[in-house]
């Protein structure tokens, strides 16, 4: 099963979450980032001005894509490797999920080969004793950046306790 570390960076007002962009770091080491043409950053407040749209390409950078376009490359980027169902983590990713299903606007539209759930990493923390984590790098916020941490943790989390009993075992090949 292909696993698949995540973050998006978005706007939200408390009705609507809109993309500006989407780190993903694949278990094999790929990795894809794009930011959204499709996000009004003047709808964005103080911190995400701040934090995230101050760390995004420039305009003219290839990595800005339409969301039609943005979904179409990560739909590929997450099937490509064909080898079974898509296991997507987060760290606290309810809000990364929403956006995500988003790009195919209702839940029912996800294609099948994305599944219905954000597996969490920040619960696996708790669950596994709350290991000690690495430390939160340079240029966070960057959803690139964040997925990269979100997989780090992972790691850091499965080489610190295994498993409870009964429990799946993480399965990540850490000499990638």
């Amino acid at each position: 099963m292909p696993r698949f570390f995540y973050d998006t960076e978005f706007i939200e007002d408390g009705a609507t979450i809109d993309l500006v962009s989407i780190g993903v770091v694949a278990e094999d080491g790929r990795e894809f980032y794009r930011v959204s043409t499709g996000f009004d950053a003047n709808k964005a407040g103080k911190w995400v001005r701040e934090h995230v749209l101050n760390q995004l390409p420039p305009l003219s950078s290839p990595l800005w894509v339409s969301r039609s376009r943005l979904r179409d490359e990560l739909l590929e980027f997450l099937t490509s490797g064909g080898k079974g169902p898509v296991e997507l983590w987060g760290w606290m990713g309810c809000y990364d999920h929403v956006v995500l299903c988003q790009l195919w606007g209702a839940m029912p539209a996800l294609p099948r080969a994305l599944p219905r759930y954000t597996r969490d990493v920040r619960q696996l923390w708790e669950d596994r004793g709350s290991p000690p984590l690495p430390p939160v790098p340079e240029g966070a916020h960057d959803a690139l950046v964040d997925a990269r941490h979100c997989r780090d943790r992972y790691l850091a989390i499965k080489a610190a306790q295994p498993a409870a009993e009964g429990a799946p075992e993480p399965r990540v090949d850490s000499s990638k």
